[in-house]
């Protein structure tokens, strides 16, 4: 079993006084453990669309991996391409005008089977995107987010098999995305409490059945649900 464990690399300047962290890591090999850790403001895992430092990548690829992630603090960017099978992460965020852009096996090297994904965010402001199996399988994934604050933009795409999809949602003014198709249908529980929400849910599994349940509750906002298992394209 490969295991790295990484807390705050610090990358510093001699023209500044503050001095922010930047995790650069590229893994390759199966049955990895990874955990890193960073606390403070402006801190970096990267990574894809990476600014400071010029960082590339966060890069890892294998089967059987599990990565845990904590950024504790605001302004922190979380980015990069996770290329698995059988992939386990916990992604725990705190702090306000965080970002994290992930891509998981975007062109099907292992096929992102059996992805069990946590993401808890507690925090304003956050923009959050990630892709799940864009050109394969995500067989039996198994999502789930908890998101604690307000205005917050989510933006998740899966390319599912059978994949539960599992987002609760507290505060005001945050926006969900998701888009999920494939062929095997999937699964997709909202539960949210805020107001001047806004949903934009799109199931489009090919001649199959996709399921969703909302639980919304609060004042103002707007909700689209499109369910298209090959029919007439239509929009809200």
């Amino acid at each position: 079993m490969n295991k790295l464990i990484l807390i705050g690399l610090t990358v510093m300047s001699i023209m500044t006084y503050a001095a922010d962290n930047e995790i650069y890591i590229e893994q390759s090999g199966d049955t990895a453990n990874l955990d890193l850790e960073q606390l403070g403001s402006a801190n970096i895992i990267g990574g894809l669309n990476s600014v400071s430092g010029q960082l590339t990548p966060l890069d890892l690829d294998g089967s059987t991996m599990t990565l845990d992630i904590n950024q504790i603090g605001s302004t922190n960017s979380f980015l990069g391409d996770i290329w698995a099978d059988n992939f386990t992460g916990f992604f725990e965020f705190d702090g306000s005008n965080n970002e994290f852009a992930i891509q998981v096996d975007p062109s099907n090297t292992y096929g992102a089977d059996g992805s069990d994904v946590n993401v808890d965010v507690t925090g304003s402001s956050n923009d959050f995107t990630l892709d799940l199996a864009t050109s394969s399988m995500a067989s039996n994934t198994d999502l789930d987010w908890i998101i604690n604050g307000d205005s917050n933009t989510f933006d998740f795409d899966i390319n599912y098999d059978g994949a539960t999809n599992y987002v609760d949602v507290d505060g005001d003014s945050n926006t969900v995305n998701f888009t999920g198709q494939g062929y095997a249908g999937g699964y997709f529980y909202l539960d949210q409490t805020g107001n001047s929400r806004t949903f934009n849910i799109q199931q489009l599994s090919t001649l199959d059945n996709d399921w969703l349940k909302i639980l919304s509750t609060g004042d103002s906002g707007t909700i689209c649900v499109i369910q298209n298992d090959g029919g007439t394209a239509v929009g809200c």
